[in-house]
């Protein structure tokens, strides 16, 4: 289906592949994975010859006839209907549909409709229901005009899009981003049954176990193909990395034996000659090199000196929302304590955000009442917030801000250092960060006020798998309470003990753990 082979690519002078080569089946559910900034997103590109690459010795070759899907950007906001767009998508069919009403040739027309058969034509509008409800759209929202909708759900049609036109070679970046834990399941199930070939980035530690048929990994600037799942790779590539330790452990011990036999015997006449062959040895000897790991900074959250006593907060009979046309849920009454590490499910749309911007008093409640100490702290991280750093401002000014008044610059360098901002970094202006580092700078900030509860939303869609493994032992080490809306199931499984649902204008305890919902959102998916 697809071969790439010898592929040399540079970006502004620095190598992004050096004769990298992989070979990809027709059938193939693979997950491209790497660490950001290693050439994921620049390799998508080339596949589909969105830029260019003038290295003579390098190709990246389709088969030919085959047809390449992809999502672009999201869709625009127009009076087109989300279904009329999710239809368009397909812009084969979309022409044909077209032309089928006006051409005259009956050799054409039949050509035409032998066409629109093979690509099942027909059915599109049924395929491109169940793949919208999937994904999160109710019926009604199929023929409302794209306006009306927000950029994530506009991206959301543009992934049906490319779903419903069922290309040949299907390429998706990060597609969960856009998606919320039910969403993201549903996308699981549909890319395994996807009866073509599907390459796929995610840092989505599940959905690479649960629906990749192989694995092909980004290092030190070379591919590599694997079969299985994520886990797979990983135990793979430590395998590899024992066996090159042991080899290069046998070859230092190989080494130093030679050379003590001619530091020995170099003098004598009588062992000149062996001696001599020993040399060649050691000159002819490859030396083995064992690829360096790259290391992730880590994330801190701090502790707090000042603990406080349970319930540490508690919602007593609220309405929460946006004003009476806008109230999203009634009568919530929660309750958390020190030691909670709870995770909100529901799907999109439902409340979850409105429930935890309510909690951290960024949004007042309409009735009912929120109880808390008056010396709690709450840190709160939500995507909407990269909008909120400020343009032309460098990250060492973010963190001066944030520090207390007078604090002297070395040691507000230290804390920049601490975030995973290195010397140079700190003076870059905040819009010229990438997305994970801009959610870096945010968690970094918030945890200088040294919360007693934090609120995550979505903390980990610009975060490549070893930045959320970071993230997950810095939250099992935070000593307060943890509140996670995430569509990262190993993300939640790792830190949540218990789960909160928001559904139907209700927000509750789930008696379950995350695997039951799960089963419970994939049933009600099969009996619609």
């Amino acid at each position: 289906m697809l071969t790439i082979s010898d592929l040399n690519y540079r970006v502004q002078g620095r190598p992004l592949f050096t004769n990298a080569s992989a070979q990809i089946a027709a059938g193939w559910k693979v997950g491209l994975i790497g660490r950001n900034g290693t050439g994921k997103s620049t390799l998508l590109r080339l596949i589909r010859e969105e830029v260019a690459n003038k290295a003579k010795d390098s190709s990246v070759r389709l088969n030919k006839g085959a047809r390449m899907g992809w999502v672009a950007q999201e869709v625009d906001a127009t009076d087109e209907t989300i279904m009329d767009v999710v239809l368009a998508a397909d812009q084969e069919r979309h022409a044909l549909m077209i032309e089928s009403e006006t051409a005259t040739d009956p050799d054409r027309i039949g050509e035409i409709h032998e066409r629109l058969m093979d690509i099942d034509a027909w059915n599109a509008d049924t395929r491109a229901a169940v793949v919208l409800a999937g994904l999160g759209f109710k019926t009604e929202d199929f023929y409302r005009a794209t306006k009306e909708f927000s950029g994530g759900w506009r991206m959301r049609a543009a992934i049906a899009g490319v779903l419903v036109s069922e290309p040949d070679l299907l390429l998706l970046d990060e597609p969960t981003n856009y998606l919320d834990l039910e969403g993201a399941a549903w996308l699981e199930g549909y890319i395994r049954r996807y009866p073509h070939t599907v390459i796929m980035v995610s840092h989505d530690r599940e959905m690479l176990n649960r629906s990749v048929t192989h694995t092909l990994a980004l290092e030190h600037q070379t591919l590599s193909v694997s079969p299985g799942g994520y886990d797979d790779w990983m135990k793979l590539r430590a395998a590899k990395t024992a066996q090159l330790e042991a080899m290069k452990a046998k070859q230092d011990a190989d080494r130093a034996h030679l050379q003590a036999f001619v530091d020995r015997f170099k003098a004598k006449a009588s062992k000149a000659r062996q001696a001599q062959s020993r040399v060649k040895m050691l000159e002819k000897m490859q030396d083995i090199s064992i690829p360096i790991a790259e290391r992730t900074t880590p994330f801190n959250f701090g502790s707090f000196k000042d603990k406080l006593a349970p319930p540490m907060l508690v919602l007593d009979g609220c309405d929460l929302g946006y004003g009476e046309a806008a109230k999203i849920l009634s009568g919530v009454n929660l309750r958390l304590d020190p030691d909670d590490r709870i995770a909100i499910v529901g799907a999109n749309g439902q409340g979850k955000t409105t429930l935890v911007k309510s909690i951290a008093s960024r949004l007042p409640l309409m009735a009912g009442s929120l109880t808390a100490p008056k010396a709690i702290r709450i840190g709160y991280f939500s995507q909407d917030q990269l909008d909120e750093l400020t343009a032309g401002e460098t990250v060492l000014d973010h963190v001066t801000q944030a520090l207390p008044k007078g604090t002297p610059e070395s040691k507000t360098r230290g804390a920049a250092a601490a975030m995973g901002f290195s010397h140079e970094k700190v003076e870059t202006k905040v819009e010229k960060l990438s997305g994970g580092e801009k959610v870096r700078l945010l968690l970094g900030l918030m945890s200088i006020e040294k919360p007693h509860i934090l609120i995550l939303d979505e903390p980990t869609s610009h975060l490549d798998i070893d930045s959320r493994e970071a993230l997950i032992y810095a939250l099992n080490d935070f000593p307060g309470a943890v509140l996670l809306i995430t569509h990262d199931v190993y993300l939640a499984e790792a830190t949540a003990d218990r789960l909160w649902l928001v559904n139907n204008g209700k927000a509750k305890r789930y008696d379950g753990d995350l695997r039951d919902y799960k089963k419970l959102v994939m049933a009600a998916d099969r009996a619609g």
